[in-house]
């Protein structure tokens, strides 16, 4: 799969990237819509964003999705994990995500049907999706091989979303990530 990011600079806008204190949604400080990255791969070029990639770029089972830049989200590369209590028992589990990082612009981007149908196949391997407007304004939806109902569920909260570092996604996820150094694919 060759695919290249094109006129495409969505990820500018929505991933956060801690290193240049930009946060989600926010344009980049060294994104030029006439020309991408002004500082790409010079002096200033983030080392978080050298190593960092979309799924449309990168996963051979995104590539029915749409480009980011036309699709209204970005599928980060990097997994994080939601921890779920079971009301019954209080067992407590932690449950990996993939990130979509949706355009506020466009909130129900993440309805597209090439995405649920992504998710849906992720959902056979137990994975969830963290749908993420910004760093902290976020929902799980949980695609329905998750759900004894067979449905789609979208799971809001009170509570704020958290970013993980590398190291609590590291110690969630288990030993399949220890192997793989997840700081050259993680958004900062």
């Amino acid at each position: 799969m060759t695919r290249a990011c094109g006129s495409c600079q969505k990820c500018c806008d929505l991933i956060p990237v801690k290193e240049i204190d930009k946060p989600a949604n926010q344009r980049c400080i060294h994104q030029s819509h006439a020309r991408g990255c002004k500082v790409y791969r010079g002096a200033g070029f983030p080392v978080a964003c050298r190593y960092w990639t979309c799924r449309w770029l990168s996963d051979p089972q995104a590539r029915a999705l749409s480009r980011p830049d036309r699709s209204g989200y970005v599928v980060d590369v990097m997994p994080d994990f939601i921890t779920v209590r079971d009301d019954d028992t209080g067992e407590v589990t932690k449950v990996q995500v993939v990130q979509i990082w949706c355009d506020p612009k466009r909130p129900n981007a993440h309805r597209d049907p090439q995405l649920r149908a992504y998710l849906h196949r992720r959902a056979l391997e137990n994975i969830a999706a963290l749908v993420r407007y910004s760093s902290h304004d976020a929902f799980v939806l949980f695609a329905p091989p998750m759900c004894s109902d067979g449905q789609w569920h979208e799971v809001h909260t009170s509570l704020n979303a958290v970013e993980h570092s590398v190291d609590e996604i590291v110690e969630a996820l288990g030993p399949a990530y220890e192997a793989v150094d997840l700081s050259k694919t993680a958004a900062p």
